[in-house]
């Protein structure tokens, strides 16, 4: 298997997840939230998919699709162009409303294409390439790609889990 290939299907996982977990719930059940204060699924596709565009599009070193696509006019939400959801506070959370699940898909969809397109292209000796030396010991390709995935798979299981218990209560 080739890189690309593990790189493909890694994020091909999260994309099912992500469809999965929002596929047919109206609005009021991807804003529910099962405790105050705690995630909802709205937020945790919209973030897993800021994290994704915004570490990626450092990567491929362009500009990223929430804004070059007009993702963030459609999402109109309150926070600043460049928020990603880090430290985000309860009411951040509940800021995160959306009509329906299409838009977090058709988000979610423009990134994951835009990132198997640019994956297509890598190969072993990409990963060690250093892209952000701010860190001690820099992080390296590899080591972006995988806290992306890691990062993207554990929001999506918990939007799958939420949906579990949203569908569960109604």
């Amino acid at each position: 298997m080739k890189l690309a290939e593990v790189v493909a299907d890694g994020f091909g996982r999260v994309q099912e997840v992500v469809h999965g977990s929002v596929e047919d719930l109206d609005a009021g059940q991807l804003a529910w939230s099962p405790a105050p204060g705690a995630n909802t699924i709205a937020w945790l596709v919209w973030h897993l998919t800021r994290v994704q565009d915004d570490h990626i599009a450092g990567l491929m070193g362009t500009e990223q699709l929430w804004t070059s696509q007009g993702w963030l006019d459609r999402f109109a939400l309150p926070f600043p162009a460049a928020d990603i959801g880090y430290g985000h506070r309860p009411e951040d959370v509940d800021a995160v409303r959306v009509d329906s699940a299409d838009l977090l898909t058709g988000y979610y969809d423009a990134v994951h294409e835009a990132t198997a397109a640019w994956a297509a292209g890598l190969g072993e000796d990409d990963l060690d390439r250093i892209v952000d030396d701010a860190w001690d010991p820099p992080v390296t390709l590899g080591v972006r790609l995988v806290s992306v995935l890691s990062d993207d798979l554990q929001h999506a299981g918990q939007a799958a889990y939420l949906r579990g218990l949203v569908l569960r209560d109604t």
